[in-house]
């Protein structure tokens, strides 16, 4: 097998035929949130990684296109934060209170799992950042001198169960309006979450984008800040 993994471009290769074959799946069985093309194309590759004894530092490697293509693809999920600029400003009250209230909500939930759960600092600091946009999250994860391998995973996980169980959630609470809707899964589950918002509606596409850019310009300055009160 380590013939097979060694080959340059091993890793991309099976990063995009998973991920197309799991996208045309997705949206075969009517886009149901457990067979988010993210969430399965992470369990698939990781399966193969660990049964063909793939190092993932070589993977990762191998996939550095992909990874230098993450910050433009951020980028252009912000395009619609533009479009929206008018409304924005237009509730510019709600969308202040709604980002307090979810930072607010975000870090208490965080710090309060982790600490019940006994983890140590390095472990609270990886989490910290993981509901804010990949690229950024990582940016702040290596400024609070966290493990940066551990963020990403963290971040993962969290952008996943968010666009899985967010929808539903959002529905189960009689949530409607689609901005209401669009800017709680980009505040809580930043670029995986946005992806998906944006394949139903064009509008609450266009606020969870929003959501994920303001949320992460506010983390930004504000986890530094927590991680230094939280562990001194």
């Amino acid at each position: 097998m380590s013939v097979l993994y060694e080959l340059p471009a091993f890793g991309l290769a099976l990063t995009l035929s998973v991920y197309l074959a799991s996208y045309g799946l997705y949206h075969r069985l009517g886009r149901p949130g457990l067979l988010s093309p993210v969430l399965v194309s992470v369990v698939v590759i990781a399966a193969v990684l660990q049964l063909t004894g793939m190092p993932y530092a070589l993977y990762l490697e191998q996939v550095t296109l992909l990874t230098l293509l993450l910050g433009p693809a951020t980028v252009a999920l912000a395009l619609p934060l533009l479009r929206n600029g008018k409304a924005l400003l237009a509730t510019a009250p709600a969308v202040i209170a709604a980002l307090a209230a979810g930072g607010v909500v975000s870090i208490g939930v965080t710090v309060g799992a982790m600490v019940a759960l006994g983890a140590d600092e390095a472990t609270l600091r990886a989490a910290l950042p993981r509901s804010v946009t990949s690229p950024v999250g990582l940016t702040i994860a290596e400024t609070l001198q966290a493990s940066v391998p551990l963020a990403v995973v963290l971040t993962l996980v969290s952008g996943t169960l968010g666009a899985v169980i967010g929808p539903a959630l959002l529905t189960l609470a009689r949530v409607r309006d689609e901005r209401a809707r669009g800017f709680a899964i980009g505040l809580t589950s930043h670029g995986i979450g946005t992806s998906r918002v944006l394949g139903e509606s064009t509008v609450a596409g266009g606020w969870s984008s929003a959501a994920m850019v303001l949320n992460a310009l506010v983390m930004t300055v504000t986890l530094p800040v927590v991680a230094h009160l939280v562990t001194g």
